[in-house]
């Protein structure tokens, strides 16, 4: 299995990105989200996690393996949860990562179906299949971008931003508002050594606000 392709981009089309990796040219399919992202890239080098599916039907003995590439390794996690989905497959799951995962991730958790419905080749009777399956799997992906900052930021390891998340569901608070209050102490740029500290800083917030609106 190929799960990484590191080269030189040289074309990019609305469906695929064409890597020079050494003697090959490898071309793989992408989803929009991600060809916005790769479209101002061309002859500099990139990384591409990358998974494999055969494209035709089994009946025929047409089977053709296509690669499928993403930016990073959540993207990928994401369009495989995609494809569990009764009616999806990889081609549809492809067209419907049209937005950032996190995004599609919130909608899903948050039962958005008019959202989900919206998306290329989704319609209403498959954004009910995908709420009902991947509802419960989502708060990783939704905290995605909280992730990707902290980890950029370097300020907080990004398995206590995790487990603080997890805390604070525990507690009660909704998941949407888990990460609400998480980005709030993250946007003061202090550094956090556990979950306790994180926790501290959250309810020592919400207090201060409380008292100053009182």
């Amino acid at each position: 299995m190929i799960t990484r392709i590191c080269g030189v981009l040289v074309q990019i089309t609305e469906e695929t990105a064409t890597l020079e990796a050494g003697s090959f040219w490898w071309e793989v399919l992408i989803p929009e989200y991600t060809r916005r992202q790769l479209q101002s890239r061309i002859n500099q080098e990139v990384v591409l996690h990358t998974t494999l599916y055969l494209e035709g039907a089994v009946n025929t003995g047409r089977l053709t393996p296509r690669l499928v590439g993403f930016i990073n390794e959540i993207e990928r996690e994401f369009f495989d949860l995609l494809c569990t989905v009764d009616g999806m497959g990889a081609k549809k799951a492809l067209r419907a990562m049209s937005h950032p995962v996190n995004e599609i991730a919130n909608a899903i958790e948050q039962q958005d179906h008019r959202f989900l419905a919206s998306l290329p080749g989704v319609g209403p009777a498959t954004a009910e299949r995908i709420v009902a399956k991947l509802r419960r799997k989502m708060p990783k992906f939704a905290l995605w971008v909280t992730q990707q900052k902290v980890a950029e930021e370097a300020l907080v390891e990004p398995d206590t931003v995790t487990q603080t998340f997890q805390t604070l569901v525990a507690l009660g608070h909704s998941e949407a508002e888990a990460r609400r209050l998480i980005d709030a102490v993250l946007a003061r740029k202090k550094k956090f050594a556990s979950v306790d500290e994180m926790l501290h800083a959250i309810y020592e917030r919400q207090t201060q606000q409380g008292a100053s609106q009182s």
